[in-house]
Parts: C-alpha cells; structure tokens; sequence
C-alpha cells in the first residue's frame, strides 16, 4: 500500500520527473510514492534518477502506454 499517488498522465518530459523529484522532496523516509505517467521517456528518465538517489525503485510497469512506478523515499 503505497503512502501517496502522483497521477503525471498528460505530462511531457521533464515534468514527470521534476514532479516525482519535488514529490519525495516532501516525503519521509521510508514512506512509498506511487507515480502514474504517461510520457514514454519516464520509463528511462525515473529509474535512472532513482539509480543516482538514496531512494529505491520497489516496482515498475507498463500497460496500455501509462507507466507506474512505485518508490520507497529514501533518506
């Protein structure tokens, strides 16, 4: 059960991004982010951040083009 949803459907590159950025900014540790996008170069550009941050990618999937990922908010 995920602790908050950031629906970005619609979104172009960079938004999704900035927001699922601005979002964990605001979250504590250990809390989970659930992120909906629709903008195929999320598919590459969340992982990729979440790869270079102290936050973890729980999951991610794809179905009918929206994206959701799941992200446990790091310290």
């Amino acid at each position: 059960m995920v602790d908050r949803t950031l629906d970005a459907s619609g979104l172009l590159c960079p938004m999704p991004l900035l927001k699922t950025k601005l979002e964990l900014n605001s979250m504590t540790p250990g809390e989970e982010l659930e992120v909906i996008a629709t903008d195929s170069g999320s598919a590459r550009d969340i992982p990729a951040f979440i790869k270079l941050s102290s936050h973890q990618l729980v999951s991610s999937a794809e179905t009918d083009g929206h994206y959701r990922f799941v992200i446990k908010c790091g310290a």
